[in-house]
């Protein structure tokens, strides 16, 4: 039977000091920057940065559960890291975010 590789974890902070609408990067070892957005809806992780150009979402807007990047307004569905259209055509990594009493837990995926 292989070995298992363990997820990696990482804390990025409590819940009682990220206001819904705010957001907080982190940069788990050996992966691109990670945002993690508190909307109305919940947690939500992606990969940080705009698959059409070099932005990062955390400087975009929020709406509901999608992000505008900064640079040439694509859009990206939080729950899915869906890319809505032009000028982005892939989508943002999604990550695995909980919480876990106060603390919020972020679960990096390995995929693509």
């Amino acid at each position: 039977m292989p070995a298992s590789i363990p997820s990696l974890t990482v804390l990025v902070g409590r819940l009682s000091e990220l206001p819904v609408g705010a957001v907080v990067t982190v940069n788990p070892p050996g992966l691109p920057p990670i945002s993690v957005f508190h909307t109305e809806e919940g947690l939500f992780a992606v990969d940080d940065t705009c698959t059409h150009q070099d932005a990062s979402l955390a400087d975009g807007w929020v709406e509901g559960r999608t992000v505008e990047c900064p640079l040439h307004e694509s859009c990206f569905d939080l729950r899915t890291g869906a890319a809505s259209g032009p000028p982005a055509k892939r989508a943002v990594r999604t990550h695995k975010v909980e919480v876990r009493g106060d603390d919020i837990v972020l679960t990096p995926s390995t995929g693509s």
